[in-house]
């Protein structure tokens, strides 16, 4: 009898092995509570640094927030846009925008992706002068839209196409090259055909590199909004940032940056967390989505 309390007791034993199983489950609240606190805590602390440095117009030699506003100045700046009514021309032309160079440059971008990363031919077609037009930033593009379309529309859609592109087309062709070639072998050893092939087994292998490359290309997307709608635009969270530092209004100017940023960051969110959902299969570390 005393031999088995020990069992049970010891290391290994059925009450070691379940304290050992629930003492995860214990810590998950504080645990949860830590990741929901750390981000709020990051946040906070960047907000007060950005407070003190405005208001006590810190001079740190290559660096002066002697003409930076404080926080309650841009938070005032913002209330105050969003009580506009410019304020839904602003976000209407902008998600316009981003959103048809978006859906443009997923289309192209990911069906070239996958041409690349699968066929030598389209490689060796495609890939040289995507390389080397892939480090040209979108500003300098701006001329070439220009001429290149008549409608200043089209050419402020085609610079947020330009950047998201390249993005998606690169971490498409990385997740295609990086398909197991085991798992081909075997689909091939068991009859599937070339579209079988295609489908079953290199597309599910390479979405989570395309859903990384679509994150990251509408974030660039957003960062491209400013240079896009320099062109000639009237609207736009891009425009109102540019027209706000031609005016000197330097408030607006943070309300504008910190608007595509949330926007930009809520956007790329969104694609994620579509990706996992229509990604079952795929897990990060630590088994969690």
């Amino acid at each position: 009898m005393q031999s088995s309390v020990v069992e049970l007791n010891g290391p290994g034993g059925v009450i070691d092995t379940e304290l050992r199983a629930s003492a995860p489950a214990a810590g998950q609240p504080w645990r949860r509570l830590s990741n929901l606190l750390g981000p709020v805590v990051s946040l906070v602390l960047s907000v007060l640094v950005w407070h003190v440095a405005a208001t006590q117009r810190w001079h740190l030699g290559f660096l002066t927030f002697e003409n930076v506003p404080p926080p309650l100045e841009v938070v005032q700046a913002a209330w105050d846009f969003a009580r506009s009514p410019k304020i839904w021309s602003h976000l209407g032309f902008s998600l316009w925008r981003v959103s048809v160079g978006f859906v443009a440059a997923s289309v192209l971008g990911v069906g070239l992706g996958l041409a690349i990363g699968r066929f030598g031919w389209a490689r060796q077609l495609w890939l040289p002068p995507l390389e080397v037009l892939r480090p040209i930033p979108a500003v300098a593009w701006i001329p070439l839209s220009i001429l290149m379309f008549p409608s200043s529309e089209v050419s402020m859609i085609f610079i947020t196409f330009i950047g998201a592109l390249f993005p998606i087309l690169l971490n498409t062709v990385h997740g295609v090259e990086h398909v197991d070639a085991r798992l081909v072998a075997s689909a091939r050893s068991l009859g599937t055909g070339p579209w079988g092939l295609f489908s079953q087994v290199i597309l599910p292998s390479a979405a989570p590199n395309i859903v990384t490359g679509l994150s990251i290309g509408m974030g660039t997307c957003w960062f491209c909004l400013v240079t896009a709608e320099m062109i000639s635009g009237q609207y736009g969270i891009g425009y109102y940032t540019w027209e706000s530092y031609t005016v000197q209004n330097y408030a607006n100017i943070i309300v504008g940056m910190l608007l595509i940023g949330v926007l930009g960051m809520g956007s790329s969110a969104l694609i994620r967390l579509g990706g996992h959902w229509l990604m079952p299969w795929h897990r990060q570390e630590g088994g969690k989505p």
